[in-house]
């Protein structure tokens, strides 16, 4: 994917894919984009989170996360949360006119 200025930047894949993530779910989250694999960055709420390194994560933690690879820079943020009730969506591009399937999950 391209960025405005036209630099592709990094894409964070969730697993399940469904959003909002929620915590229950057993989350893992997925960098993605060109760029040393081991080097990946990742930030929580803003802030950097942990150690450089994989290029996937488990969540145990609520909060907003992004990752960073050389070369390819920040990802859009990806929400997790901890819900009780949540109306999730299929994590993908959805256009005007897609059928789109909702979860209803508690």
């Amino acid at each position: 994917p391209l960025s405005p200025s036209g630099a592709q930047t990094s894409q964070l894949l969730v697993e399940p894919p469904w959003r909002p993530a929620v915590l229950w779910d057993r989350v893992t989250l997925t960098c993605q984009g060109s760029g040393t694999p081991g080097a990946t960055t990742w930030y929580k709420d803003g802030q950097r989170w942990g150690q450089q390194g994989p290029s996937h994560i488990s969540v145990t933690e609520r909060g907003t996360y992004t990752c960073d690879r050389p070369g390819t820079g920040l990802s859009p943020p990806v929400t997790v949360s901890d819900d009780h009730l949540v109306l999730q969506v299929p994590a993908r591009a959805l256009l005007e006119g897609d059928t789109v399937t909702l979860r209803c999950r508690g």
